[in-house]
This record gives C-alpha cells, sequence and structure tokens, in this order.
C-alpha cells in the first residue's frame, strides 16, 4: 500500500496534479434534505424536537430538556477525576494556547482632527458564543481548548458548548478541557439538531451569536444552512498536511507525519514534496512498514490510496510553487533552513519550521490555533483566532466645523447619487 507516485518531469504530471488538487465536495441533496428538515423543526418545536432528535440519534432519554444540561459540578468533577497526567497535559497546553492568543486582541482606537472630529473604532467581544464539540467516535478535548480559549481571551460573555452523548456517556476529558478552558455551560446534545438550537434558541438552550467547531458532514451543513442568523468559523473540509523535505529528515518521521493526517478521515489528504527521488522511496518503503502497527491502518490506508501523493520535484524552488498551488491546510517545511524558505510560502493556514516540529505539536500544544482553513481557502482565510470572537463598530463625531466641512462634500456625492434626502441631511448641517 502506498500512496500515488508523481513526477512533475512527467509529461502527465499537469493533469495528474490537477485531479489530485479537485477538492470538489458538492452539497449531498439528501443530507441537505434531512438536515433542512431538522433544523426547520428545532427552530419550530424548540425543546420538545431537541428531546426527540436526542433521543432517535443519541439513545439519550430526557424527561425534559434541562436534563440535557450538564451540572457545573459534574464539569468540575471531571476535572479532578481524570489521570494526574492527563489533566497537567491539559492545563499546560491550555497556557500555551492562552499565551499565545492573548497577543491577538484587537484595541479600540480613536483620533481628533484638527477641527475636533471625533474618527475611531469600538472593539467588543461577541456576548453570547456556542461551541460545537463532536463526541461520537471519538473525543476531542483538544478542540475545546482552541475553540474555547481564544472566546475567553476575547471577553466572550457566555459560552455554551454542545457535545452529543450516545448513550448518555461524555467523556471526562472533555469535561475537563471543558473547565480548564472556562465553558460556561454544557448541554449533551449534538448533530444539526444541536446547531439549529444554538442558532435559534429554546426554552432551554440560548440563542448565540456565532458558532464554532468541528462536526461531520451533517453539523457542517447546518452550520451552512443558519449561517446569517448567526454567524460561523468556517465550513471545514478534510484535513490536509503537505510536507516539503531536502531528504535529511528520517523517512520514518515524514511517514508518521503523513499517517498523523490521513488518520483523521478517508478523505482527508497527505502529500510529499521533495527532489530526492531516494528519499522518496525510502518514504514509501516507511509508510508500508509502519502501516502495520497503527491502529487506524484502514482509514489511513483508504486516505493515502485515494488522495495521497508523493511527488519527485525538480527543486524546492518548484515545491514551494506547488506548494501555493496547493494552500494547505498544514505545510511542514522539513528543511535544513527553514525559515529562510519562508518568504517562498505565500498560501497556507500554519506552517511548521524545521525537522522537530510535527504538525502534531500545532494540533495540541504548540499555541497557535489548530482551527485552520481547508481546501485551498488558506489563499484567503486565516486560522481561529481572538479576532474571530470581536466586533468593530465605526465611531464618528462631527465637531460644528468638522460637521460643516464634510457635509458640503456628503451633498455634493449624495445629489450625484440622486439621493436628494441624503444631500439635504447633510446641507443642514453645511449652513454657517
Amino acid at each position: 500500500m502506498s500512496a500515488r507516485l508523481l513526477n512533475t518531469a512527467d509529461a502527465s504530471f499537469a493533469r495528474d496534479f490537477a485531479v489530485l488538487l479537485d477538492r470538489a465536495q458538492g452539497v449531498d441533496p439528501a443530507v441537505e434534505q434531512t438536515v433542512r428538515g431538522i433544523v426547520d423543526d428545532v427552530r419550530r418545536r424548540g425543546d420538545a424536537a431537541l428531546l426527540e432528535y436526542t433521543q432517535r440519534f443519541d439513545r439519550l432519554t430526557a424527561a425534559q430538556a434541562v436534563q440535557l444540561e450538564v451540572a457545573p459540578s459534574r464539569i468540575a468533577r471531571a476535572r479532578e477525576s481524570i489521570p494526574a497526567a492527563q489533566r497537567e497535559a491539559l492545563e499546560q497546553a491550555a497556557e500555551r494556547i492562552r499565551r499565545y492568543h492573548e497577543r491577538q486582541r484587537i484595541e479600540s482606537w480613536d483620533y481628533r482632527e484638527a477641527d475636533g472630529t471625533l474618527l475611531g473604532q469600538r472593539v467588543t467581544p461577541l456576548a453570547r458564543v456556542g461551541l460545537y464539540v463532536p463526541g461520537g467516535k471519538a473525543a476531542y478535548p483538544s478542540s475545546v481548548l482552541m475553540n474555547a480559549i481564544p472566546a475567553k481571551v476575547a471577553g466572550v460573555r457566555e459560552l455554551i458548548m454542545v457535545v452529543p452523548a450516545p448513550d448518555g456517556a461524555v467523556n471526562d476529558m472533555v469535561l475537563a478541557a471543558a473547565a480548564i478552558a472556562g465553558v460556561d455551560r454544557v448541554f449533551t446534545v449534538g448533530g444539526a439538531q444541536a446547531v439549529a438550537a444554538l442558532a435559534y434558541g429554546t426554552d432551554t438552550v440560548p440563542r448565540v451569536d456565532k458558532i464554532v467547531g468541528p462536526g461531520n458532514i451533517y453539523v457542517a451543513t447546518a452550520k451552512r444552512l443558519v449561517f446569517g442568523q448567526v454567524a460561523i468559523d468556517m465550513i471545514a473540509g478534510p484535513s490536509e498536511i503537505v510536507v516539503v523535505c531536502d531528504g535529511k529528515t528520517p523517512a520514518e518521521w515524514v511517514a508518521m507525519d503523513l499517517f498523523s493526517q490521513a488518520e483523521h478521515d478517508e478523505q482527508a489528504q497527505a502529500i510529499l514534496l521533495s527532489p530526492d527521488g531516494a528519499f522518496i522511496e525510502r518514504v514509501r518503503a516507511a509508510i508500508d512498514t509502519l502501516i502495520k502497527d497503527m491502529p487506524r491502518a484502514a482509514i489511513i490506508e483508504a486516505s493515502l490510496s485515494s488522495r495521497g501523493a508523493l511527488i519527485h520535484t525538480r527543486s524546492l524552488d518548484e515545491a514551494m510553487t506547488l506548494v501555493n498551488r496547493i494552500a494547505p491546510e498544514h505545510l511542514e517545511l522539513s528543511l535544513a533552513d527553514a525559515e529562510a524558505w519562508l518568504p517562498k510560502v505565500e498560501h497556507a493556514g500554519a506552517i511548521f519550521l524545521g525537522r522537530f516540529t510535527p504538525e502534531a505539536i500545532g494540533d495540541y500544544c504548540a499555541g497557535p490555533n489548530h482551527v485552520l482553513p481547508t481546501a485551498g481557502t488558506a489563499r484567503f482565510s486565516s486560522p481561529l483566532g481572538v479576532y474571530d470572537f470581536q466586533k468593530r463598530t465605526s465611531l464618528i463625531g462631527c465637531s460644528a466645523a468638522g460637521g460643516a466641512r464634510l457635509a458640503r462634500i456628503a451633498a455634493v456625492l449624495a445629489e450625484g447619487e440622486g439621493l436628494i434626502a441624503h444631500a439635504r441631511s447633510a446641507q443642514y448641517r453645511a449652513k454657517p
């Protein structure tokens, strides 16, 4: 088993590379119809619909929706009940994430012109944010930290977390992460119904201003449908990694770095770019050897076989050109002088510099956010950050002299657009 081998010198490379980058992810009409029905039902019937869907999909029965909320004492107890090593790791990761994101705060500012006119920008946090945390196939306490901590650093007053609890089971590490990150309330509800409850509010689940956090295709579709009613972080696609290597990093390291994203999902994409053909063969051999010990081997094999590639380039410069065409979510520069190559990178969600910086460190504890743009959207999108939980309001305050001066300009422009009420409104202030 291995990813496909490509060579930029081959006549077929342009076609093969285009196929590799085909990220067309059309909306499944059946999924959208199902999700739309759930969202509309929760919007109309609120708690009653929420209870029905939670029983149907998670086999969790509650007489009243209030029973879906996790008691604060349960959350606090989870922090103390998990193994000390896990608690310490979560706390250390949280501290690093917090310190990094504290540097991202955007502050209000203003200035006065010579005539006394005040202009500025007021920056305020969102009032209430909803955080979706997956809880079906696996537990993701790292997602709790990465989404909740920037929100709290921004000053969000209330953070509402929803997490599915199949058969009533909630992962203690997820609850411990919620306690450490400062989540205010937790509800054991998931899927499209949880997104709808956050977007529209029910008698029990409060309506939020923004929904963040990863989820499956039903969650992603629900977020897309409620966008506009609330803000959302992004519609994330499958995970991606591109490794650029000069051939000097141990092949086993690079193979495992490719595995680290391939194990997420059969649709995840892992690509190696290197000008060293012999090294590519060593990585290929390492993949075949190491896959035997991987618990998620079937997922890794499916990902690498369908969407992975080991690409032999003519040079590192050519590799960087391909990186910018891919615009990957994660980019590892496994090079002798990685920082020297940074100016060549135009598009990437996160860049991991040097042989000793695997992407996995960024997923958990380096500090920068692991919520990153996928599917080539790094061309115009950024990682999740404090700025995603702040809003900006313009400030304009004219003095009498300043108002008269600006009113004359505004009146001319308004008349040119045929908006006479605008012009008259300004002209009233333009009179001496």
